[in-house]
């Protein structure tokens, strides 16, 4: 094999920020979706343990479980729903140290491991300024932010800063999802639809989506996007999407913007393979974006890296196709050096 296997949605957490997650849910004013993130994947149960060991790893056990899978890189993220349940003050503080632990991971490891730096949104004059250090100081390659931050989203003016940021730093911005903000939450609180068999997709979608009709890309050509789980569904519905944003505009329910919101889409996000492992899928994918726009990720510790390893070796696409899912592109995309 003559490339690297790069993941890109691998996840990692602090003991700290853990720790304040707990306080969280330990109040009774809690966003109805984390409380079932409290209930659920965040228990304290036998298995979850493991997880949360794993998730806290970013030495010798981390690197000995790539090795095993066939894994050369992990580019490295604060997990969901990272500091966007706090305060300002507390997620500023545990953003900036989650990033220095993360900045000294990759230090000690720079041919395993890439990182993401995280960012509070809640104080968007801080984010901005972190973005700055955690780019130029600590040397991280971009951007992660699960998606809302108290049911707003970056469409809203007060956190352009942070897009102005990170396009002034030339780094992407990893939308990753989390449980449906409170104001659309209620219907999947049933059946477990709130976890990421479904609203995770849609709550991360609808963000990538306000992004596109808001003009954000407009105001900030040079922004780029990185989604997860081959585009949250958005490439299923691309033309769907065109057709019914014509039809808007005709009837002046819309103003009509620069650019079909395909072509914002195309021009400013990629998509990773986290947590899909269907060639179908990753068909689509390849015929509605270009092989360039696709990366491959595998949701360490969240799922089976094995089983998303032996999928794109096995998927049926050409040689030059896989050695850019799997190292071209996010080389290009994060500048990793070769």
């Amino acid at each position: 094999m003559s490339y690297r296997r790069i993941a890109l949605e691998e996840a990692f957490v602090t003991q700290d920020i853990a720790d304040e997650w707990a306080k969280v849910l330990s109040h009774r004013n809690v966003e109805p979706g984390f409380r079932k993130m409290g209930e659920s994947i965040l228990a304290n149960t036998p298995g979850n343990q493991q997880l949360h060991h794993r998730l806290l790893d970013l030495g010798a056990g981390r690197i000995a479980h790539m090795d095993e899978t066939g894994i050369d890189v992990q580019v490295l993220s604060l997990t969901s729903p990272g500091v966007q349940v706090f305060d300002a003050v507390t997620a500023t503080l545990l953003a900036a140290e989650s990033n220095d632990v993360l900045a000294d991971a990759v230090r000690r490891h720079p041919t395993r491991f890439v990182g993401l730096a995280a960012v509070a949104p809640q104080y968007p004059a801080g984010a901005a300024l972190e973005v700055e250090r955690a780019v130029k100081t600590l040397g991280l390659s971009g951007l992660i932010i699960n998606s809302h931050t108290m049911g707003e989203y970056l469409d809203d003016p007060k956190y352009w800063e942070i897009l102005e940021a990170a396009e002034a730093a030339d780094v992407p911005i990893y939308l990753h999802p989390r449980e449906p903000a409170p104001s659309q939450v209620t219907p999947y609180l049933d059946y477990g639809l709130y976890f990421a068999g479904w609203g995770f997709a849609i709550e991360c979608g609808l963000h990538a989506m306000r992004l596109i009709m808001s003009g954000v890309f407009d105001r900030f050509p040079r922004l780029r996007i990185i989604l997860g789980h081959m585009g949250e569904g958005i490439p299923y519905w691309l033309k769907r999407i065109d057709n019914r944003y014509e039809l808007q505009v005709k009837i002046g329910a819309v103003p009509r913007m620069a650019r079909k919101p395909s072509e914002y889409f195309r021009d400013h996000f990629v998509v990773t393979t986290s947590g899909m492992t269907d060639p179908d899928i990753l068909k689509l994918c390849l015929s509605q974006l270009g092989v360039e726009r696709v990366l491959f990720a595998a949701d360490y510790p969240y799922e089976s890296i094995a089983e998303h390893v032996e999928f794109l070796d096995n998927a049926p696409i050409t040689p030059a196709e896989r050695q850019a899912i799997y190292e071209d592109n996010a080389c290009r995309v994060l500048k990793i050096a070769r």
